[in-house]
């Protein structure tokens, strides 16, 4: 059997990723932190999408919850491994960099860059031991060209593209390929409050991307078919790169 995590997965592309790695065979570990109805439902969508899954709760910027639960998991799985994590969970905290609460800057580090790294040192040492493994981190846009507003994001996006690149030349010799994805803007909760209209001008494809676009993103990365890509930053941005 074929284990997939997703933290974040409960909505948005993490929901998108859930149900297409779902449709290539793998049961998926859908992870959330709150709102449980809505992990049930991305369960419920995995299931119609021919695969199954289970669902794990942790909040990634908590180190010690983040290795518990996976802990947990393993325990409760002997002989099995997580062959795909997909590096999802993320906020958004918006606001010019003068103004800017202290706690909102470390809370959107914690939870995805800090996130990055509490999971991560949990699922990637039985992938170095089996020989095999896909690490998907979601990047965005705002780490490859920043984005006004948003210095804590473009921090923490643009340290998980840096973090992308040095984690993969560790585990390249153990067939572990690490890469990032940095969508644009993708009608996701995440761009409630943006002003599309505006936005989309900026944009050369001219409309916001949708999650499903993204997910098959990360389905041919977790695939044998991207065995020698590793390393790097995909943007999916309708051309706004």
């Amino acid at each position: 059997m074929k284990y997939a995590l997703v933290t974040g997965g409960s909505r948005g592309i993490g929901r998108a990723v859930c149900t297409r790695l779902a449709a290539d065979g793998y049961t998926v570990i859908i992870n959330y932190v709150n709102n449980e109805q809505e992990a049930q439902r991305t369960l419920e969508l995995v299931r119609e999408a021919g695969g199954d899954g289970e669902l794990l709760r942790f909040d990634v910027s908590d180190a010690e919850q983040t290795a518990a639960a996976i802990d947990r998991w393993k325990d409760e799985h002997k002989g099995e491994y997580i062959s795909v994590l997909v590096n999802n969970a993320g906020i958004r905290k918006d606001n010019l960099l003068p103004l800017m609460e202290e706690a909102d800057w470390y809370r959107v580090i914690g939870t995805s860059l800090n996130g990055f790294y509490n999971v991560t040192k949990q699922v990637i040492q039985p992938m170095i031991r089996k020989k095999y493994g896909r690490v998907i981190n979601m990047a965005s846009v705002s780490g490859i060209i920043g984005l006004p507003g948003q210095t804590n994001y473009s921090a923490s996006k643009g340290g998980i593209i840096a973090a992308t690149k040095a984690l993969a030349k560790e585990v390249a010799p153990k067939r572990v390929t690490v890469n990032a994805i940095a969508p644009g803007f993708i009608k996701t909760d995440m761009v409630e409050g943006l002003d599309e209209e505006t936005l989309v001008k900026t944009i050369p494809a001219g409309r916001f991307g949708n999650p499903e676009e993204v997910a098959e993103l990360v389905a041919f990365l977790a695939s044998d078919k991207a065995a020698y890509i590793t390393g790097e930053c995909i943007a999916i941005t309708g051309g706004l790169n």
